[in-house]
């Protein structure tokens, strides 16, 4: 692991990585329990008010995703924007496709998510099942993000829950931003079987990302996508459909990706990773399902070349200026942090109490 070998060529980092791995394991005691007890004390106002239930649920959700955020950005791991601006798919239904290379992509995403109030509180991701059996696994569950199964044997029935999830949570919870990496997997892992897959089908040898699986991108448009939509009356005549894609290229200084362990240790030295905005309309986007195809194809290939002049230059082809560092709020990280501990003080204390009250009746 490239955080273990950091750490053995600089021992002097030691202390300080122990130090950052203690915080952040009891910043995961106090936060995560404290968004579960909270959700189930709230369980009730779900039967009678369900909108207030999940606009509740959506701001702990984004407190949480604050917290994970704060990991990196206070190992000095920054994130850069450039290209298109996002603001105007701010609070519309948006799928965001991103190129997938490591562990750490997911939380440099929550740190550029998080200054956004909209977007976190609102948003599903998408993500492989295994992640449901991490300590996360459980905050994403009751926040009906969807848990997709990896596998040629899984794929078709994988992809049929998909679309009922999409139906039966996504459009009736209101969620506006949906994430997605179509590789399926990390760059790492997926690459020699995507350059297997390009070299049978004629397709180009991809070395910096892999090829993207198109299954959940048809099973998004063909459910939740304009024409679809409009097709549908279930939905009712005021749904708001999926109206932008934004596509997210993410390049690490030098092609060296950081991962979930590098973030927690802190060993590597500061640095900023960027990442490069191309909005589209979804009403552009082809309609039939080979065309859509290799819209998608041609991203990833378009991703390959303007990552190959990044990691030769240091910047991508036509830009030439800085970009806009994303910034966090210090402030808001300390009132949050208190807001947790109170909670888990509070949430013990409710505990201790109706522990001793059960003993007082047993004896």
């Amino acid at each position: 692991m490239e955080s273990i070998r950091c750490l053995t060529r600089n021992w002097y980092k030691i202390p300080k990585a122990l130090l950052r791995l203690c915080f952040i394991l009891v910043n995961n005691v106090y936060c995560i329990p404290t968004y579960v007890i909270w959700m189930v004390l709230l369980s009730p106002l779900r039967k009678v008010n369900p909108d207030v239930y999940w606009k509740i649920e959506g701001y702990f959700f984004h407190w949480l995703l604050a917290m994970v955020s704060m990991w990196s950005w206070s190992a000095g791991y920054d994130v850069v924007e450039i290209g298109d601006d996002i603001t105007k798919c701010i609070d519309d239904r948006t799928l965001v496709i991103a190129n997938h290379q490591s562990t750490g992509d997911v939380p440099l995403l929550m740190s550029t998510f998080n200054p956004r109030k909209q977007i976190l509180p609102n948003i599903m991701w998408v993500m492989d099942s295994l992640f449901k059996y991490t300590n996360f696994g459980i905050v994403s569950v009751l926040h009906r993000d969807f848990f997709i199964m990896s596998g040629k044997d899984k794929r078709d029935k994988s992809l049929q829950d998909f679309i009922t999830h999409l139906i039966d949570t996504y459009m009736p919870l209101n969620r506006k931003w949906m994430v997605l990496f179509p590789e399926g997997g990390f760059l790492r892992k997926r690459k020699a079987v995507s350059q297997r897959y390009a070299q049978k089908n004629g397709l180009p040898l991809l070395e910096h990302v892999s090829l993207p699986r198109v299954g959940a991108l048809h099973a998004i448009m063909e459910t939740v996508g304009p024409k679809a939509v409009a097709n549908n009356n279930s939905f009712g005549a005021e749904v708001s459909t999926l109206q932008w894609i934004l596509d997210i290229t993410v390049a690490y200084p030098r092609g060296e990706p950081i991962d979930l362990a590098t973030i927690v240790f802190g060993c590597r030295p500061p640095c900023r990773t960027t990442l490069l905005y191309r909005l589209y309309p979804c009403r552009e986007l082809p309609q039939d399902s080979e065309s859509l195809t290799k819209w998608l194809f041609d991203r990833w290939e378009e991703k390959e070349r303007m990552l190959e002049w990044f990691y030769r230059t240091g910047e991508f082809p036509g830009d030439h200026g800085e970009g806009q560092l994303v910034e966090q709020d210090y402030l808001r990280y300390v009132i949050l942090h208190l807001f947790f501990i109170f909670s888990t003080y509070i949430h013990v204390q409710m505990f201790q109490a109706a522990y001793h009250y059960c003993s007082y009746l047993i004896y």
